[in-house]
């Protein structure tokens, strides 16, 4: 008797555990496939360690094969579902169209760059969702250091010391505070070049960190301000030229180094299916079904799952949803084989951890207020319970950092052109 299929598109926090959670529960009894553009799950909170040069990349790199015993990985980027014929189109890294058919699909393809009709960003910033985008970072960051220290205008020095991010989210949060950090030890190995890096952190919100704990915020804005970062709440960038950015309060910021984290959006595929959207996100319902389609679910950043705590809304774009979701979507596809029964989402809130670069962070477990070292130890000890794989690695990583300087060299294996801002798969490197 033919085995039922299983296609999950997308290995994001919600794919990689529905994969793994119905691995589990099938217990051979279905063919799991998991199509994704890359061979890795991404362990996205760790990236602005990546572009500081505090963690290698390898290590938020979590291979697929081997840590999703009895899944067959198939790299590709899905192009097309027909839900009539149940099988969804892709394109493999060579180029070749495959097909895989399907007895039940689950829809996690998660989100990209969020762009705002703001001339000149598409062109010249760049975004920070994917692997390529944190490598060309670190790198682009040591290249204006060192071509600062080259050359005797002021005004230059001054232009490629200014780094602007653009968001305060968690993202830009922790970029900002991770990036000063570094620059001003790279400074540090050059004593001829005489001028502090500048880092500026700009939001429209009121606040660091909108959508956590005031008391998060606090902490967080306290920190970036003593470390010397430039928070500007209220403000944003009204536009930006190739040598520099225009504020929204009218002032002119010469810089090089426009970084992007105004927040996410669902991948565009989303759009592309015919089926029903909220906020650019598949409908579906509290069991994660997309309605009229009982063999297809979605999870994570592609769908609006109804919030059971704020009745009405949906389901925040956050890692914590994304994971819990891609375990459930796991265990309804097994009781619509009749293994179990079908659950309702629901969640709890754990709380937030925000990594703050050195020995600062801010974390709220259970709603406890942590700041500093206490806060550390929860924010490290968190993604490492988080993380699927590289465990050692990665606190291998964090002890060096700890002990012994931290080098930092230009590799220049990413350039400027192979991650744009307006890019649907951010997380391979684009060729042209």
């Amino acid at each position: 008797m033919t085995k039922p299929r299983v296609v999950i598109v997308g290995a994001g926090f919600a794919g990689y555990h529905a994969a793994k959670t119905l691995s589990r529960l099938a217990a051979n009894r279905a063919e799991i496939v998991l199509l994704n553009t890359t061979d890795y799950f991404l362990y996205l909170p760790l990236l602005p360690e990546v572009a500081a040069g505090v963690v290698e990349p390898t290590r938020i790199a979590v291979p697929l094969a081997g840590t999703l015993n009895g899944v067959r990985v198939v790299i590709g980027e899905a192009n097309r579902v027909d839900l009539q014929n149940r099988w969804v189109g892709f394109r493999s890294p060579e180029g070749d169209d495959g097909q895989l058919a399907y007895d039940r699909l689950v829809l996690s393809v998660g989100s990209v760059n969020k762009l705002l009709p703001i001339p000149g960003v598409t062109e010249y910033a760049h975004g920070f969702r994917g692997l390529p985008e944190a490598l060309y970072l670190h790198d682009h960051v040591v290249r204006q250091i060192e071509l600062a220290e080259v050359t005797d205008d002021p005004a230059e020095q001054r232009a490629r010391t200014t780094f602007v991010v653009v968001g305060a989210g968690y993202t830009g949060t922790e970029v900002a505070a991770h990036g000063q950090l570094f620059t001003d030890r790279l400074i540090a190995q050059r004593p001829h070049l005489k001028v502090r890096p500048r880092w500026m952190l700009l939001d429209v919100a009121p606040r660091v960190l909108p959508e956590l704990d005031q008391r998060m915020s606090t902490t967080a804005d306290r920190v970036l301000r003593r470390r010397g970062v430039d928070v500007r709440m209220g403000t944003s960038v009204s536009e930006a030229t190739p040598d520099g950015v225009m504020l929204t309060d009218g002032e002119y910021v010469p810089t090089c180094s426009l970084v992007w984290c105004v927040g996410v959006r669902p991948d565009p595929f989303v759009a592309e299916l015919g089926l029903r959207t909220e906020r650019g996100r598949l409908v579906v319902d509290e069991y994660l079904n997309v309605p009229g389609c009982p063999e297809v679910y979605a999870c994570g950043d592609a769908a609006a799952v109804p919030d059971p705590s704020r009745p009405g809304q949906i389901c925040a774009m956050t890692a914590q949803h994304a994971q819990r979701q891609g375990k459930l979507a796991a265990h309804n596809i097994a009781a619509s084989y009749g293994q179990g029964l079908r659950k309702p989402y629901k969640h709890y809130d754990l709380g937030w951890v925000v990594d703050l670069g050195g020995k600062e962070a801010a974390a709220n477990p259970l709603k406890v207020s942590l700041s500093g070292l206490p806060a550390k130890a929860v924010t490290r000890g968190y993604h490492l319970l988080a993380m699927p794989g590289n465990r050692p690695r990665v606190a291998a990583d964090w002890l060096l950092d700890a002990t012994l300087s931290r080098p930092a060299v230009r590799l220049g294996l990413v350039p400027a052109h192979a991650v744009p801002l307006e890019s649907e798969s951010p997380e391979v490197v684009h060729r042209g």
